[in-house]
């Protein structure tokens, strides 16, 4: 007659508990998620108080779901391409899709040119929507595509949320790679435009990922103000300067607050269940 294996005493593998293996992994990646920036092990256990081996062995088994990732110096884990796949995920439901929409198509509508919204994805922005320009004259990606980090309105306005010394490190590793006249290729200048993004809170593109395209993004924001995504706009430089694009920061501004509205439904609706 078979035998029940006994739980280890840091185990408790009840479904739903606190104390269960689960929970702890859940509990790990939320953290994560909510910190934004890399984490070693040691560091989150000093709020979770977990037996070291546990916390090193869920870590290396959420690594290897490929729930989190191993950063550059091989200590820290950050959000790996499982865990990222899931926020999209959430981004792309239909209700979110529905609302995010619409918020674009007005805002694209009132200015007349072109608007995306692109969130982080590795070393690259990635669209998730796009309402195109009614003028013949634009420049098409679809919603899936990537573009760099350094020479785009969403790229720099990502890189300009980032922690000052996360954001030296990866301009390192960066390969700041020439696609207009414009392009920054020199790092400490892009760092030094970085700088005034972050104070100023928006970002642009003066035909540094495309001859002849001016862009200009602002950061979407969740409740802390961290950057969840980016909203731009983007139209040729012989239509709308980019002194032109800038003037319209504050109507993007007011959008990307809607779209902060859209994207925090849910969490307002737990946050009333747990009250």
């Amino acid at each position: 007659m078979p035998h029940d294996v006994a739980a280890k005493p840091d185990e408790k593998p009840v479904p739903g508990k606190k104390g269960s293996s689960i929970m702890r992994a859940l509990t790990i990646l939320e953290k994560v998620a909510l910190l934004g920036h890399p984490v070693t092990p040691t560091e989150l256990n000093k709020e979770l108080k977990l037996p070291k081996p546990t916390i090193h062995r869920l870590f290396g088994t959420l690594e290897g779901a490929g729930f989190l990732k191993r950063g550059l110096d091989g200590r820290r884990y950050t959000a790996g391409p499982r865990l990222r796949t899931m926020a999209l995920s959430f981004l792309h439901t239909e209700e979110q899709q529905v609302l995010m929409r619409a918020v674009l198509e007005g805002i694209s509508k009132k200015i007349g040119e072109t608007a995306n919204i692109s969130v982080p994805d590795q070393n690259q922005m990635q669209y998730i929507d796009r309402v195109e320009t009614r003028w013949p004259l634009r420049v098409q990606f679809p919603v899936g595509s990537h573009v760099p980090l350094h020479c785009t309105s969403a790229g720099k306005m990502y890189l300009s949320s980032m922690r000052p010394a996360a954001r030296n490190r990866l301009l390192k590793y960066l390969t700041l790679e020439q696609y207009a006249k414009n392009t920054i290729t020199d790092v400490e200048t892009l760092a030094s435009d970085l700088a005034e993004i972050a104070e100023r809170g928006y970002s642009t593109d003066n035909e540094e990922f495309i001859d002849g395209m001016v862009a200009v993004a602002v950061p979407v924001t969740d409740r802390e103000g961290r950057l969840l995504a980016t909203l731009s706009i983007f139209a040729p430089a012989i239509r709308m300067s980019l002194e032109s694009a800038i003037d319209w920061v504050p109507d993007l501004r007011k959008a990307a607050g809607d779209l902060t509205s859209v994207l925090m439904v849910n969490d307002e609706a737990a946050d009333a269940l747990e009250g």
